[in-house]
């Protein structure tokens, strides 16, 4: 895989999604990894092949509904609100490109294009326990949504969870972890970012509110103004580089082609590669 052209193409979305931002209105900040990369490396961390961004929910709703019809047609919108594409947050991919990851999508009609993420943040509740409520409730949201997907995994206990959760209905669950009345709370939360932890899910709502706009390779891009706080608080000691195996984990491709459209691709995989990958999954 070349890791520079596949951030050239994550760039040309990052371009398109900003763009459109910027004439309405609507906030955003580089987030998880990338704000890591901007601020650590003032670009792409070197071996990550995933972008992605945050917004509050009601700017993420703005754009999703702006996006499904002011995007170029290079793009494609994948969103909850889409078929195929049972997750609770949203792609923007390119179309007439792959990029396989390490899961089988059940549904093969799902868009499995080079892609930027976007991850809703939402309203945390104040009450302590109603808020870890939250927090095991978006699990249970989640584990029926990777299981519609197609996750794999090698962890009994996810295995056995997704099994259990997988028929419960999420509408009004859903509707509870998004908290969307309560937009005076004092903190606010990406769960449905898919962190594994509640600490590192949880942000005083300064942190997403505020921001300022830093380098990301050729060009500036907000990020938390309270980036050293977030980070510290998601990577510890975060300007150490990782080792070579874990910058390995946190790749998601197993296949990417700029050049090929991934229906292409049908069949690809047999038995024995989705074997040889799921081995490497956790």
């Amino acid at each position: 895989m070349d890791i520079k052209a596949l951030h050239k193409c994550q760039l040309e979305v990052l371009e398109e999604v900003n763009r459109i931002c910027e004439r309405h209105d609507i906030k955003y900040v580089l987030f998880a990894g990338t704000s890591l990369g901007a601020v650590r490396h003032n670009g792409f961390i070197p071996w990550d092949d995933d972008l992605d961004i945050t917004m509050l929910r009601s700017d993420y709703k703005k754009f999703i509904d702006i996006a499904s019809h002011e995007l170029k047609d290079d793009f494609f919108l994948q969103t909850e609100f889409s078929n195929h594409w049972p997750m609770f947050f949203t792609k923007i991919r390119i179309n007439n490109t792959t990029f396989l990851e390490k899961y089988m999508p059940k549904d093969e009609k799902t868009h499995q294009g080079v892609y930027i993420d976007i991850f809703p943040c939402d309203n945390l509740y104040d009450n302590v326990l109603l808020a870890h409520l939250q927090f095991f409730l978006s699990k249970v949201v989640i584990g029926s949504s990777l299981n519609s997907r197609g996750y794999l995994t090698n962890n009994i206990f996810k295995k056995i969870f997704i099994q259990i959760v997988k028929k419960i209905p999420h509408e009004k669950i859903h509707r509870f972890v998004m908290n969307e009345n309560d937009n005076n709370s004092k903190k606010v939360h990406t769960f449905f970012g898919g962190a594994s932890a509640y600490k590192k899910s949880v942000y005083p709502r300064t942190w997403l509110v505020e921001t300022v706009m830093t380098t990301f390779e050729d060009n500036e891009y907000p990020i938390s103004k309270y980036a050293h706080e977030l980070l510290s608080l998601q990577y510890g000691d975060y300007m150490v580089l990782p080792s070579v195996e874990e910058k390995k984990y946190k790749q998601h491709a197993i296949l990417v082609d700029l050049e090929k459209p991934y229906y292409e691709y049908a069949g690809w995989r047999n038995d024995k590669k989705i074997e040889y990958f799921t081995r490497s999954i956790r």
